[in-house]
C-alpha cells in the first residue's frame, strides 16, 4: 500500500535538538514518535500522506519541552500494541519528568516482579517515543541500557531532564 493510501494515517518531520522527528497520526490522533535510524521504526509507507495540520498541538509542545518550558505532556495517543505493551506504556507516562526508574520496578509496579525482560522489550517498542518517556528506564545496577534512537540519545535526555548545564539541547 502506498503512503497517500494508507486510510486515517498522516505524517509530518519536525526538527528538534536530538534529530528530526516523524510524527505520526492516526484518524488525527498522535500515534507514532521516530527518530532517525530508531530500531523498530515502521516502513515508511505505513505513515499516510504528509501532513502537518493534526500535529501542531504536538509541535508546540515538543517545542516547549526542548525549551525547558514543559515536564509533562498532555496530549491524546493512539498507542497500537499488546495489552501488556499498552499497561508497561502507561506505567513509563507516570515517571516523572528528571527521574528514572529500572525495568525491574516497572515489573512489580505491573505486579509480575519476574517480567523485567518483558518490560524491556516492551519499552523498545514504544511508538511514541520522547512524550511517552522510555528514555526514563535504566537498567538494575543504575546504568543505560538499550534505547530505539541509540544511547548517546538516551543519555542527552535524560541530562537534559536533569537540569545538568552541559546538556542544553543543540541540533543532533
Amino acid at each position: 500500500m502506498s503512503a497517500t493510501h494508507t486510510p486515517g494515517r498522516r505524517h509530518t518531520v519536525v526538527d528538534s535538538p536530538y534529530g528530526p522527528l516523524t510524527l505520526v497520526a492516526s484518524d488525527g490522533v498522535l500515534a507514532g514518535l521516530y527518530m532517525t535510524g530508531q530500531r523498530h521504526r515502521p516502513d515508511e509507507e505505513t505513515f499516510g500522506e504528509e501532513d502537518p495540520r493534526p500535529f501542531g498541538e504536538t509541535a508546540r509542545q515538543l517545542d516547549a519541552y526542548f525549551a525547558g518550558e514543559l515536564t509533562e505532556f498532555d496530549l491524546p495517543l493512539h498507542l497500537d500494541g499488546t495489552p501488556f505493551q499498552r499497561a508497561v506504556w502507561a506505567e513509563l507516562l507516570r515517571i516523572p519528568y528528571g527521574e528514572t526508574r529500572s525495568y525491574g520496578e516497572l515489573a512489580r509496579t505491573l505486579g509480575s516482579p519476574g517480567a523485567s525482560r518483558a518490560v524491556g522489550l516492551a519499552n523498545g517498542r514504544n511508538p511514541v517515543g520522547i512524550i511517552v518517556p522510555c528514555h526514563r528506564v535504566l537498567g538494575a545496577s543504575g546504568g543505560l541500557t538499550g534505547y530505539g534512537g541509540g544511547l548517546d540519545r538516551k543519555q542527552r535526555l535524560l541530562a537534559f531532564e536533569r537540569g545538568e548545564e552541559d546538556a542544553v539541547p543543540a541540533l543532533f
